[in-house]
């Protein structure tokens, strides 16, 4: 640890103190007639045959020597290509707007070419899906619902606003998939900071790699990872979103940048969401006096009160000899969590809840082309001081009816307990990529991160099991090699997992004798590797194949538990699977600037040692072991379709036969239970432009969700006439509509407009219908 940080401070001192030659930062925004921005323009600079592509608000940015003369080549598809010539004269900066025209001949050779550019700068080998992140910016999403809509992805709820949400892809669930922001891992950011709090207006686009992970994302990700991609610093911006909907959910969101004339930046995401959740339910209740019992009653949710805040500030300077970013940041949060039930319904609590806070300083460092060109260079570190505090100290038994039943002894609802909880979570990460030539690059990925458990009870002061050691340190190094050329790519990586455990076990030793404990300490070592190419054919057809040996190392809560719900076991061992995937893509112009895309996939997992999440016995909570030997053959599809971007329809599908290949199992073969096989969404849009002003644009967009039935536990068990364990299908129909002016966005949207008793976790009931309006300003 203290070697690897030596170097990283070594290579960001000599960073800091390293110059490059002259060169003209060269900023430019491109928009339709309209004024419009144009996300995913080609800007290629004709001389050097290189070039960007403009992000969600039609910002580009290019870094070219002083004194030179180019040729700006900017195209799109549906507008006429345009050519722009700059004469630097030694500038430093240069700010360029462009307008392209709509095309009004059906120029499909030039429009193919431009998409063959776009292909070009943006295509990657992995079986990637990219969410546009600012084209939600409009609903009340939050990330986690997003993610809901791409194929292949599962978002798992307990209930409502703020409870546990697991996410699953391809057949692998919950920390098996990782999740980033701006590449540095979410893992141990606490409860105030997950994708289900997180507003959708924080991302400007969300990566997501479905079963090969590159390097850059260093991580022991099993099947998968997605990486949050917010804020950039081109230029200033605010954006301001408040809404209010049913079961009184607040939610409001402060997104605001500011870049000055010598690019000093200050950046502030600030969100709050805050809800009662009380929602009614269908439950078997019964009374706490009498013992009658009301079967399949319909009651309102009395404890699930939930909210957080958070605050999210950075400073520091952009576009330096120096650095292309130096950033300070500080991460505040807090949040509130009151539990109604257990794993399960048949569980119900009146007081006990949970609290946390998250307290995260940071620092990040990046510098292109730095020493010599072609070396680029990235440096994150963070530390999260926060505090979990578990509470339940009212001795009572609830019912569903809200009434309770006081008794003398210490017992509380669940586990007597006034627990506070500190983690000590850091994160170091360093990333090198080095271009060995126009054709080649070296890319190395090292992170490391730390877990040190503090736990202090209020009311068991003298208990020494809570000053027992819960630590592990964990280190990711991968290296990759990436070829590419016009028509195809290929990268061929290798990654080493590194864990160490320590922890205690008790010991009785009987009689009157104090309870002692003995000092453990495991050491994990494993060694993965890979490859993903591409090839496009032509314009219009894409190949893909990647495959790789992953590995995920448990986690803290899976190895200690969260004093809470899960009971950890010190002795898992990793997961480990065997990763493959083929896909196509095909891009059809229609004409009359239609276009029509499919994406097409066949996946197939071999996994051995799944972390697996069983009830205990008494089903209030949550066990974790080893499962040898599984295996998912799958296929996920998805359909575009875009009428000169007024009409968008998009159809997505997924079927995953995920099944035991343990030959010792009575299960062998059967399919694994509690996990969804066949699922899918459909979403329409259609956007009327000039709507009582001009300029002025009104969108109604339908959306369709779908997930199959599944049983609970293993299907071949078990009489189907006497009632199986099981979730049934889930149809949920939304329905959103906005209203759009230069500045400000009017929403109306209406989730699970059926009323449809809906589940992703058994017996765990979603809320019902619900109705949400929001006003958003941007500037």
């Amino acid at each position: 640890m203290q070697n690897n940080i030596s170097k990283w401070f070594f290579l960001l001192s000599c960073a800091i103190s390293g110059s490059v030659f002259s060169q003209t930062t060269v900023r430019g925004s491109v928009f339709t007639e309209n004024g419009e921005p144009v996300y995913g323009a080609a800007v290629i600079v004709k001389e050097l045959r290189t070039g960007a592509t403009t992000n969600e608000e039609g910002f580009f940015q290019l870094n070219l020597a002083s004194g030179g003369t180019y040729t700006l080549q900017v195209s799109y598809l549906g507008y006429e290509p345009l050519n722009k010539v700059l004469n630097l004269d030694d500038k430093k900066r240069l700010y360029v707007n462009i307008r392209l025209k709509e095309s009004s001949n059906e120029l499909e050779t030039v429009q193919l070419t431009a998409k063959s550019k776009i292909q070009q700068i943006e295509a990657l080998a992995y079986n990637v899906d990219v969410i546009d992140a600012k084209r939600l910016h409009n609903t009340t999403l939050d990330i986690g619902h997003a993610l809901d809509r791409v194929s292949g992805i599962r978002i798992r709820e307990s209930g409502g606003v703020g409870s546990e949400m697991n996410l699953s892809m391809n057949g692998f669930r919950g920390n098996q998939v990782k999740t980033f922001i701006d590449g540095i891992p979410m893992e141990y950011f606490g409860s105030s900071f997950q994708i289900n709090n997180i507003p959708i207006g924080l991302a400007q686009r969300v990566e997501i790699y479905k079963g090969v992970v590159p390097v850059e994302l260093g991580a022991d990700a099993l099947g998968g990872a997605i990486n949050i991609v917010t804020t950039t610093y081109e230029k200033d911006h605010l954006d301001l979103s408040y809404s209010y909907g049913s079961f009184n959910t607040h939610r409001s969101n402060v997104n605001a940048t500011y870049v000055s004339k010598s690019d000093f930046v200050i950046n502030v995401n600030a969100f709050q969401n805050y809800s009662d959740n009380d929602y009614k339910v269908t439950v078997d209740a019964a009374n706490l006096n009498t013992g009658e019992y009301y079967p399949e009653t319909r009651l309102r949710r009395f404890h699930d009160q939930y909210h957080n805040e958070t605050f999210i500030g950075k400073t520091g300077v952009v576009n330096k000899s120096f650095a292309d970013e130096l950033l300070f940041g500080i991460t505040l949060g807090q949040n509130y969590n009151e539990e109604q039930t257990g794993a399960r319904l048949v569980a119900v609590y009146g007081a006990r809840h949970t609290r946390g806070n998250i307290v995260m300083p940071s620092i990040t460092y990046k510098k292109e082309n730095l020493f010599v060109d072609g070396l680029d260079l990235k440096l994150n570190a963070t530390i999260n001081l926060g505090k979990e505090k578990i509470i339940d100290t009212l001795n009572r038994t609830y019912n569903w009816f809200g009434d309770y039943k006081e008794y003398d002894s210490p017992v509380g609802e669940l586990n007597y307990s006034n627990l506070e909880i500190q983690n000590n979570n850091g994160i170091g990460m360093l990333s090198i990529k080095y271009d060995l030539n126009e054709k080649s690059f070296l890319s190395f990925n090292d992170t490391y991160t730390t877990f040190d458990r503090e736990r202090y009870s209020y009311l068991q002061t003298e208990n020494r099991n809570y000053d027992q050691p819960q630590k592990t340190f964990k280190n990711v190094a991968g290296l990759s090699f990436t070829y590419e050329t016009g028509d195809w790519n290929a990268t061929v990586f290798a990654k080493n997992y590194n864990q160490n455990i320590e922890f205690t076990r008790e010991i009785d030793p009987g009689g009157s004798a104090d309870i002692s404990y003995n000092y453990f300490e495991r050491k994990l070592n494993e060694f993965g590797y890979g490859f993903a190419a591409t090839y496009f054919f032509d314009d219009k057809f894409q190949f893909k194949a990647s495959y790789e040996k992953s590995y995920r190392l448990p986690l803290p809560n899976e190895l200690f538990g969260d004093a809470n719900l899960i009971v950890g076991d010190t002795s898992l061992d990793p997961e480990e699977s065997d990763n493959y995937n083929l896909g196509v893509s095909y891009w059809l112009n229609l004409g009359k600037n239609q276009l029509f895309n499919i994406d097409a996939t066949i996946i197939y997992r071999d996994i051995d040692n799944f972390i697996r999440r069983t009830f205990a016995p008494n089903q209030s909570r949550f066990l974790t072991a080893n499962v040898v030997g599984s295996d998912n053959l799958g296929f996920e599809a998805q359909f575009r379709y875009n009428y000169r971007n007024k009409l968008t329809a998009n159809i997505s599908g997924t079927y995953q036969n995920f099944r035991n290949n343990n030959p010792e199992s009575a299960a062998y073969r059967a399919r694994i239970p509690n996990v969804p096989f066949l699922f899918g969404n459909g979403n329409i849009a259609y956007s009327f432009n000039d709507v009582f002003k001009k300029g002025n644009n009104l969108t109604m967009e339908y959306n369709l969700l779908y997930v199959n039935g599944f049983y609970l536990n293993w299907p071949l068990f078990g009489d189907r006439d006497e009632g199986k364990l099981d979730i049934p299908d889930q149809i949920a129909h939304d329905l959103n509509f906005t209203y759009s002016t230069p500045h400000f966005q009017f929403i109306v949207e209406c989730r699970n407009i059926f009323d449809e008793i809906l589940y992703d976790n058994f017996s765990l009931q979603k809320p019902g219908r619900s109705f949400t309006g929001k006003i958003r300003y941007t500037l």
